[in-house]
């Protein structure tokens, strides 16, 4: 149950943890190699130095003082188009709806600062969270075999229409 689960902003010390859990997390599943470690600490530091809140927002999910995932919306870089960033979900958080409820209000997000879409950028091995996307309406727009950080991956984007 997400019940007790409250969705907050950035705060000290998140960043920090964030790509601690991406490295470790990605590296024992995937088998990531530091490259990917210092991508989602360039994403922090660039959100963090140049956020605009009135167009970008974090969404870190806490149980008490226990973060259990994380989902960014930032400006694409394209007029009236927000991207979803580092979506992540402790193994422990996983299967609880949680994932939903941080994708839905990552995309309400950007609906209500007048996105008219979204997009986002993963790898085909993440079954359970591209399963999510499908779902909730997104599409796979570009699918290719890359080699990336240290491993072969089929890289994707997605969009939807907000």
């Amino acid at each position: 149950m997400t019940a007790d689960v409250i969705l907050r902003d950035l705060e000290i010390g998140d960043a920090g943890w964030l790509i601690q859990q991406h490295a470790e997390l990605y590296a024992r599943d995937e088998g990531f190699d530091h490259s990917f470690e210092a991508l989602v600490a360039e994403i922090l530091a660039d959100f963090i130095r140049h956020r605009d809140p009135a167009f970008e927002r974090a969404f870190i999910a806490c149980r008490g003082s226990v973060r259990l995932g994380s989902v960014f919306c930032v400006r694409s870089g394209v007029a009236g188009v927000a991207k979803l960033r580092l979506f992540l979900l402790r193994p422990e958080a996983r299967g609880l709806g949680l994932g939903k409820r941080l994708l839905q209000a990552c995309m309400a997000f950007a609906r209500d600062r007048g996105y008219r879409k979204m997009m986002l950028w993963t790898h085909e091995s993440h079954h359970a969270a591209c399963a999510l996307y499908a779902r909730s309406g997104w599409r796979c727009t570009a699918s290719k075999p890359v080699r990336s950080f240290g491993v072969d991956l089929v890289e994707q984007s997605w969009e939807i229409d907000l």
